[in-house]
């Protein structure tokens, strides 16, 4: 089979802070994600996505948060880590498709930013990259701004 699909899926809650990252853009924003790592919801969903696509696994098998050496880690290296290895099985980027689900703050005025640089790891044009955010009406915990999340599908190709 030449063509795979991945699904990626992340949500970190939120604690006290000053700013999120998101799709590797730092938004200001009256709270922080509570995280191993940077918490960049998108990227870790676009990282398991594409391991899912690819049959590598998961972010937290090749990046488990047990590990001190990961801690506030950037997940633009991680996701860079993930491309190496999806590269290495010769697949290459079709297209992601990226949905953040958050009351707040909001996503229109970084989107681009955050498309330039997934797409720049990713080794694929900007029209590739599709990110879009939706709010739940107030509905659940994201609704409640207790957190965010973001869902992502990729379709790979081999090279």
């Amino acid at each position: 089979m030449n063509i795979r699909i991945g699904h990626g899926y992340d949500v970190h809650a939120f604690k006290a802070g000053d700013h999120l990252v998101l799709g590797g853009v730092t938004i200001p924003h009256d709270r922080a994600f509570a995280a191993h790592s940077d918490g960049d919801v998108l990227i870790h969903a676009l990282c398991d996505a594409l391991l899912g696509a690819a049959a590598l696994g998961d972010i937290g098998r090749h990046f488990p948060d047990s590990n001190p050496e990961l801690q506030g880690v950037d997940s633009r290296w991680l996701l860079r880590c993930v491309m190496k290895m999806v590269w290495s099985e010769r697949w290459v980027v079709s297209n992601v498709d990226c949905t953040i689900v958050a009351q707040a703050p909001k996503m229109a005025p970084h989107v681009d930013a955050m498309r330039a640089n997934l797409a720049e790891i990713l080794r694929v044009d900007a029209t590739q990259v599709n990110v879009k955010a939706t709010t739940t009406e107030r509905l659940g915990f994201a609704g409640r701004e207790e957190g965010i999340a973001a869902h992502v599908v990729a379709l790979l190709v081999k090279a």
